[in-house]
C-alpha cells in the first residue's frame, strides 16, 4: 500500500479494532484468524513452545508466541535483538540516521531527546520484523535500562516500500524508546510501531502502552545479552543505536535471527 493512500486511512482506529479482535478469545474468531495467517503467511511452528494451532488462546498469544528452549543460540557480546530483515546499517554522522536509500532523519527525533551527542560517530542497524517473523524482541547485549520513553504517534507501515516513499518514517510512528548503559557506552533500543499493531508491550508491564500522552520513566533493570526486552502484538521495526562504531558481520537485505551475532 502506497503511503498517500495510507495517509487516508484512520489507521489508529483500524489497529484499535484490529487489536481488539486479536485479543479475543472466542474459539472460532481465535482459530479463523490463526488459520488464514498461517495459510497466508506459511508459518512453521518447529520453534515455537507450543507447536499446535489450538494450543492459543488468541491471535495475540499465538502472534506473541515465545520460543521453544534452546530453540536458538545467543552469540554474543553483540547478537540480533529480533528476527526479521536489516533494513539499513551504518554510521551516525551530524545526528543523521539513515532510513533508506531515499531518505534519512535526525536521530534526536528518533530518541525524542534534545542531546544525542554521546552517539556521534557510533552506529545503528533497524531490523524490520515482517507479519511471520517471531515478535518478541530482546537486548544484544549484557546492559543496564535506566530509561524509557513511550512516545505516541502516527502508525505507517514500516516495511521496505514505506521506508522509500515516507520522509521521517520510524521518528513520526509510535514507539518506545529504551535506554542502556554498557560496558562499551551508552545504548538505545527502540521499538517502532505500526499500521494494525495492538500494542507495544515490554516485560515488565502486563499490557500495552496506550496511545495517549508521552511518558518518561525512570528504570533500573539489568539484562543478559539475548534476554528478552518486549514484543509486539503486530508487526514493526526494531533499532539499535550504539556510542560504539561496530563493523557489522550483516549488511541490508540479510535475514537475521534472534541470537544471531551482529559483530564482524
Amino acid at each position: 500500500m502506497s503511503a498517500f493512500l495510507q495517509k487516508l486511512l484512520p489507521k489508529h482506529l483500524l489497529s484499535r479494532l484490529v487489536g481488539m479482535l486479536a485479543r479475543s478469545e472466542n474459539a472460532a474468531i481465535s482459530s479463523l484468524f490463526i488459520s488464514i495467517f498461517c495459510l497466508f503467511y506459511r508459518i512453521d511452528l518447529a520453534e515455537a513452545e507450543r507447536s499446535r494451532r489450538s494450543d492459543y488462546r488468541s491471535f495475540n498469544d499465538f502472534f506473541t508466541r515465545a520460543l521453544k528452549p534452546g530453540a536458538r543460540t545467543i552469540n554474543g557480546p553483540l547478537c540480533s535483538p529480533a528476527d526479521g530483515t536489516v533494513a539499513a546499517l551504518g554510521r551516525i554522522e551530524n545526528d543523521t540516521v539513515i532510513q533508506s536509500k531515499q531518505h534519512n532523519y535526525a536521530l534526536k527525533a528518533l530518541l525524542a531527546a534534545e542531546d544525542t551527542a554521546a552517539f556521534e560517530g557510533g552506529s545503528f542497524i533497524t531490523i524490520y520484523l515482517a507479519p511471520h517473523n517471531y515478535h518478541r524482541v530482546h537486548v544484544p547485549v549484557t546492559a543496564e535500562l535506566h530509561s524509557t520513553t513511550y512516545v505516541p504517534g502516527d502508525l505507517f507501515s514500516v516495511n521496505l516500500r514505506t521506508a522509500d516513499q515516507l520522509p521521517d518514517l520510524f521518528a513520526r510512528n509510535e514507539r518506545l524508546v529504551c535506554r542502556f548503559r554498557t560496558g562499551s557506552g551508552p545504548m538505545a533500543l527502540v521499538m517502532v510501531g505500526a499500521m494494525l499493531v495492538a500494542g507495544i508491550r515490554p516485560v515488565w508491564a502486563n499490557r500495552p502502552y496506550k496511545p495517549r500522552l508521552q511518558v518518561s520513566s525512570e528504570m533500573k533493570m539489568t539484562f543478559s545479552c539475548g534476554a528478552e526486552l518486549g514484543q509486539f502484538e503486530m508487526g514493526s521495526t526494531v533499532i539499535l543505536v550504539f556510542q560504539e562504531a561496530i563493523d557489522f558481520s550483516v549488511s541490508p537485505g540479510d535475514i537475521v535471527t534472534m541470537g544471531q551475532s551482529l559483530r564482524a
